[in-house]
C-alpha cells in the first residue's frame, strides 16, 4: 500500500507553507488522496495520478540560497493547478515519483480496455469477489516492447525510508518549520475530523473528567497503635467489674465525650503580626563584617545557638505536657463512660447494648490516638520541610557564588585565547606570507569541483526521471486529448437516444405483424417479417478495435451472467430485447450523472484510516445503490455486521468442517438439495449446466448448511438465495448470509415445512396493504384477487425471478444492511409503482394475469426506490413486529383447528366401513 507523509504547500501571503499531511494512494480511481493525519476519518482533498505530470520543484532564489526545499516536486493536474509536494529526503522523494509513475502507467494502460464494454464486464476492483469477479480474469493492453524496454532503463533504483509505508503511520509526523498545521480551504473537513474524534474519544472512554486511577483506602493501624488500643480495651473491663456494684445516681448522658477541645479563635491582625514576626526571627539576615566586626558575629552566634537550644528544651515540655494533658482527657473521659455506663446498666438497659456502646467507644478513642499521632507527624514532617527549604536557599546561594567564579574564569580564558591567536596570526603572516594565495586557490577549487560532481549527479537523476516521464506522457496521452473526451460524450448520449428509438421502433414492429387481413400476404408484411428477423439476430463477433467505436447495445447476457433474451419464444424474444434497451438507456443516463459514485468514492476513501461503522450515511448510499465494484466488499461487510457473536462462538474452520461431515455422511435433505440444483437458476450462466462452478459451490454451502441447521435441513428457496450470494462471495461467506437470512432476518418456522412465518408475514402483508395503498386493496377486495400467491415467493426468496436483475440487487442492497422490514418497503412499492394501471383492469382474470408479470416491466430503480424510502414512511419496524405477534397467534390457532379435524376425520374413517377406501393426498405420496 503506497501510503505515507508528505509535507503539501498550501495557503497564501504569510500563512503560505508547508504543512505536513498523511497521503494513501487509491488504487480503484488512481487519487492520492491526503489526511491531516493517519487516523482522520474524511481526506482533505485529492490529486488525480491518472491525468497528471511529475516534474521536480525549483525553489526561490532566497530558498535556493538557504538550501530549503532539497526534496520538493510538482503535481501538475489538467486544469492547471500544480501540488507541490516535499518528502523528508531526497531518497523518499525519487521513491514516491517512481512508484506514482507505475500507478499512474497500469492504471491508464489498463482503463481503455475496461471501458469498451461498461456493462458487459465488471469493474476491476480489488474488492470483487464471487463469481460475477471470476467473468473478468483481468484484461491487459499489448505494450509497446521499446517503450518498456526504454522505461526500464531510465527506472532509478530506490527504497524508501521509515516515513514511507504502512508502519509510517505509528511513527510521529515529521516537524514542518510553518507552526500552523490547519487548512482553512478544507474548513469543513477539519471540523468533521474533530468531531469525529471526539465522538471516537467518548466511545472509547465514557469515564467522568474527574476521574482519576488512583485508588483511595483507609490506612491501617500500625501494630503500636494496636498494642495501645488493646491495652486501653482491658483497663477498660476491669473498670467496669469493679463498677457492677454500685448506684450511681447521674442520669445526664455526657454527649461531650470524645469531642476534641478547639482552639480560640485569633483575630487576624495578631495572626498577621505573629506571622511577621516569626518570618523575620526566621529569616534574619546574618551581616559579614570584616576587621573588627568579625568578634560582634562570633557573639551574635553564640547567642543565636543558645536560644535555640532553649527553643528545643521549650518545645521539648510543650509535648510532654500535651501528652500528660491528653492522658488526664482519656482519664476524666474513661470516668465519664463507666459512670454513665454503670448507671444505665442498673436502670436496666440491655447489656448487648453497653456492651455495642464500649466497642464503639473503644474505636472512638482509638482513632482519636491514631489522628494525635497522625498531628504529630504532620509537624515533623512540616518542620523537616522547612529545615530543608533553609537547606536549598544556602545552597543556591553557593552555586550562585560558583557560578560567578566559573563566569570570571571563563572571561579570562578568552582574553588569553584571543592573545594566543594574534600572536600566532602575527608569527604565521611572518613566515608564510609567499605560500598561502596558492593554498587558498587551492582549497576554492576542490570545493568547487566536489560541488559540481554533486550537481552533476543530481542532474543525472533528474534527466533520467524527465527523460521517462516525457515517454510515458507521450504514450499515455496519444489517445487522450480533449477533442475524442468531448466526443466519447457525444456518443454516449447518441447512444443512449439510440437504444430509445429502437425500442420503440421494435414495439411497433410487434403491433404490425398482428394479422389484420390473414387471407392476402402483401409485400408490407414480408418486409415487417424480415424487420423482425433481423432485429432478433444475433450480433456476430467483431474485432476488439471494432468493437471499441461500434455500440454494443444489448450482449447475451448481463453483468450478473443472468440471460438477457430468451431462446425459446419469439414473442418473449421480442420483449426481452425491448425491456434489456430500456435497461440500457436508464443505465447510460445514470452513468452521465457521477454524483452516487464520487459519493461512495469519498466515503471509502474517509474509511481508508479508521474501521466502516454504521451511520445516516452509510444507510443513504446503501439505499441508493452499491457500485458493482464495491457490492462484493460492502456485502461480505453487511453479513459479518449481522453474524459476529455466531462466528465468534463458532471454532475456526466450522465452515469446512460441516462441509467434510455433509460429504462423508450424506443426510436426508441431500437428495431434494441434489435435485434442485439445475433448477436453482437455469437462465443464469453461472448455473447452467451441471459442470458450472457455481452448481458445485451452491451444493456446498446447502449440503453445510443442513448439518448446521437440522430443523430446517432444507428448504426449496434456500437455493435460490444462496445462489444470489454466491454471485459475490466466496463460499464461506455466502454460507454466513444464508445464516444471517435464516437465523437472524427472519422469524423461526420462515423456512421449516409448515411454513409458518411465511403466512404470517402474507397476513402482515394485507394489512400493511390496506393502510398504505387502501385503494388498490378495495380493488383486489372487490375482484376477489388473493394476491398474496404472488406475494408469497417475493418473501420466501428476496425477489429472486421477481424483477430485473438491478432492481434485484439493489433490493439486496438494502436487505442485507436493515434486515427483513426492506421486502415489506419494496413489495409496497411495487404495487404503488403500478397501481393506477391496477385499477384499470375491471375483471379478476385480467387482475391475475397482470399481476403474474408486471414486476418484470417496472425498470426505473430510482423511482421505485423513491417509492419505498420516501412515499410510503413513516415505516416503523416495531410496528411489523406486533402485527407479527397478532397473526402468529391466530395462524397457530388455525393450524390447531385442522389438526383436530385432521384427527376426527382419521378416527370416523376408521369406524365407518364406507370410509375406509378414503386416503388423504399425504398418504397417496408415501
Amino acid at each position: 500500500k503506497l501510503c505515507g507523509y508528505l509535507q503539501k504547500l498550501s495557503g497564501k501571503g504569510p500563512l503560505r507553507g508547508f504543512r505536513s499531511r498523511w497521503f494513501v494512494f487509491d488504487p480503484r480511481r488512481c487519487y492520492l488522496y491526503y489526511f491531516k493525519g493517519p487516523q482522520e476519518p474524511l481526506p482533505l482533498g485529492h490529486l488525480d495520478i491518472a491525468s497528471a505530470c511529475f516534474s521536480y520543484h525549483q525553489p526561490e532564489a532566497g530558498a535556493a540560497a538557504a538550501g530549503d526545499e532539497p526534496a520538493a516536486f510538482e503535481v501538475h493536474s489538467p486544469g492547471g493547478a500544480v501540488a507541490v509536494l516535499k518528502a523528508a529526503t531526497r531518497q523518499d522523494m525519487t521513491y514516491w515519483l517512481q512508484e506514482l509513475q507505475q500507478k499512474r502507467w497500469e492504471y491508464c494502460n489498463n482503463l481503455d480496455a475496461a471501458k469498451r464494454d461498461s456493462r458487459t464486464s465488471p469493474t476491476p476492483s480489488d474488492f470483487s469477489k464471487g463469481l460475477v469477479a471470476k467473468d473478468n480474469p483481468g484484461t491487459t493492453v499489448s505494450q509497446n516492447a521499446s517503450a518498456e524496454r526504454a522505461r526500464n532503463i531510465l527506472a532509478v533504483e530506490t527504497s524508501p525510508t521509515d516515513l514511507v509505508g504502512e508502519q509510517a503511520a505509528s511513527q510521529p509526523a515529521p516537524v514542518q518549520a510553518s507552526a500552523i498545521n490547519f487548512s482553512l480551504k478544507q474548513w469543513s473537513a477539519e471540523i468533521k475530523n474533530s468531531m469525529s474524534s471526539l465522538r471516537k474519544g467518548n466511545n472509547e472512554n465514557r469515564k467522568s473528567v474527574f476521574y482519576t486511577t488512583e485508588e483511595w483506602e483507609l490506612l491501617d493501624p500500625t501494630p503500636k497503635d494496636l498494642e495501645d488500643s488493646m491495652a486501653l480495651e482491658e483497663k477498660r473491663k476491669h473498670l467496669a467489674e469493679g463498677n457492677k456494684g454500685r448506684r450511681l445516681t447521674s442520669s445526664a448522658f455526657p454527649f461531650d465525650f470524645g469531642r476534641i477541645p478547639h482552639k480560640a479563635r485569633r483575630p487576624l491582625k495578631d495572626m498577621i503580626g505573629s506571622s511577621k514576626n516569626r518570618n523575620s526571627s526566621d529569616s534574619s539576615p546574618t551581616e559579614w563584617c570584616s576587621g573588627n566586626g568579625n568578634r560582634l558575629v562570633s557573639e551574635l552566634q553564640l547567642k543565636y545557638q543558645s536560644q535555640q537550644e532553649e527553643l528545643e528544651k521549650l518545645k521539648k515540655d510543650l509535648l510532654s505536657q500535651k501528652e500528660l494533658v491528653r492522658l488526664l482527657q482519656q482519664t476524666v473521659r474513661s470516668s465519664q463512660y463507666d459512670k454513665y455506663f454503670a448507671s444505665r446498666l442498673c436502670e436496666g438497659v440491655p447489656k448487648d447494648t453497653l456492651e455495642l456502646l464500649h466497642q464503639k467507644d473503644d474505636q472512638i478513642l482509638g482513632l482519636n490516638n491514631q489522628l494525635e499521632k497522625l498531628n504529630l507527624e504532620k509537624d515533623s514532617l512540616q518542620q523537616e520541610v522547612k529545615n530543608l527549604k533553609c537547606k536549598v536557599g544556602e545552597l543556591n546561594e553557593r552555586l550562585g557564588m560558583l557560578m560567578e567564579t566559573i563566569q570570571a574564569k571563563d572571561e579570562v580564558i578568552m582574553k588569553l585565547s584571543r592573545q594566543l591567536s594574534e600572536c600566532e596570526d602575527s608569527t604565521s603572516s611572518q613566515s608564510g606570507a609567499i605560500n598561502s594565495p596558492t593554498a587558498t586557490c587551492v582549497n576554492k577549487e576542490l570545493q568547487e569541483l566536489d560541488r559540481l560532481k554533486d550537481n552533476l549527479q543530481g542532474y543525472k537523476t533528474q534527466n533520467k526521471f524527465l527523460n521517462k516521464e516525457i515517454l510515458e506522457l507521450s504514450a499515455l496521452r496519444r489517445n487522450a486529448e480533449a477533442r475524442e473526451r468531448e466526443w466519447q460524450a457525444k456518443y454516449t448520449s447518441l447512444e443512449a437516444k439510440l437504444c430509445q428509438i429502437e425500442s420503440k421502433y421494435l414495439i411497433l414492429l410487434q403491433e404490425m405483424k398482428t394479422p389484420v387481413c390473414s387471407e392476402d400476404q402483401s409485400p408490407a408484411r414480408e418486409v415487417i417479417t424480415q424487420l423482425l428477423e433481423d432485429a432478433l439476430k444475433a450480433e456476430p463477433s467483431e474485432q476488439p478495435e471494432q468493437a471499441f467505436f461500434k455500440p454494443h447495445l444489448v450482449s447475451e447476457y448481463d453483468i450478473y451472467g443472468f440471460q438477457t433474451v430468451p431462446e425459446d419464444d419469439d414473442e418473449e424474444k421480442l420483449v426481452a430485447k425491448s425491456r434489456a434497451l430500456d435497461l440500457r438507456s436508464l443505465s447510460l443516463s445514470e452513468n452521465r450523472e457521477i454524483s452516487t459514485g464520487v459519493k461512495w468514492e469519498n466515503y471509502l476513501a474517509s474509511t481508508m484510516n479508521r474501521e466502516m461503522m454504521r451511520c445516516v450515511e452509510l444507510k443513504n448510499l446503501i439505499r441508493s445503490g452499491i457500485p458493482h465494484e464495491h457490492r462484493s466488499k460492502m456485502w461480505k461487510w453487511c453479513v459479518n455486521l449481522h453474524v459476529k457473536k455466531f462466528k465468534d462462538s463458532a471454532v475456526p474452520g466450522y465452515f469446512q468442517t460441516l462441509l467434510q461431515k455433509a460429504l462423508e455422511k450424506p443426510n436426508p435433505a441431500s437428495k431434494q438439495i441434489e435435485l434442485d440444483l439445475l433448477r436453482t437458476l437455469p437462465n443464469n450462466k453461472h448455473y447452467s449446466s451441471p459442470t458450472s462452478e457455481g452448481i458445485q459451490k451452491l451444493r456446498n454451502v446447502l449440503l453445510a448448511f443442513s448439518w448446521r441447521n437440522p430443523d430446517i435441513g432444507y428448504c426449496q428457496g434456500l437455493n435460490r438465495l444462496v445462489a444470489i450470494a454466491l454471485l459475490y462471495l466466496e463460499q464461506e461467506d455466502a454460507f454466513w448470509c444464508l445464516v444471517t437470512i435464516v437465523e437472524v432476518f427472519m422469524p423461526r418456522d420462515y423456512y421449516t415445512k409448515t411454513l409458518l412465518g411465511s403466512q404470517v408475514d402474507q397476513r402482515v402483508f394485507k394489512d400493511l396493504m390496506s393502510e398504505k395503498l387502501p385503494r388498490l386493496h378495495a380493488h383486489f377486495e372487490q375482484y376477489k384477487v388473493d394476491y398474496t400467491l404472488i406475494t408469497f415467493n417475493w418473501f420466501l426468496v428476496v425477489f429472486v425471478d421477481s424483477v430485473v436483475s438491478d432492481i434485484l440487487f439493489k433490493i439486496w442492497d438494502s436487505f442485507l444492511y436493515e434486515g427483513p422490514k426492506v421486502i415489506f418497503r419494496f413489495a409496497l412499492a411495487l404495487f404503488k409503482y403500478k397501481e393506477e394501471e391496477i385499477l384499470k383492469l375491471q375483471d379478476s382474470m385480467s387482475i391475475f394475469k397482470y399481476l403474474r408479470y408486471f414486476t418484470r416491466t417496472i425498470l426505473d430503480a430510482r423511482k421505485l426506490t423513491a417509492i419505498a424510502f420516501g412515499d410510503l414512511n413513516p415505516f416503523p419496524l416495531r410496528q411489523i413486529r406486533n402485527r407479527r405477534t397478532y397473526h402468529l397467534e391466530k395462524v397457530r390457532l388455525e393450524l390447531t383447528e385442522l389438526e383436530a379435524i385432521r384427527e376426527d376425520f382419521l378416527r370416523e374413517r376408521e369406524t365407518c366401513v364406507e370410509k375406509r377406501d378414503l386416503i388423504s393426498d399425504d398418504e397417496e405420496d408415501s
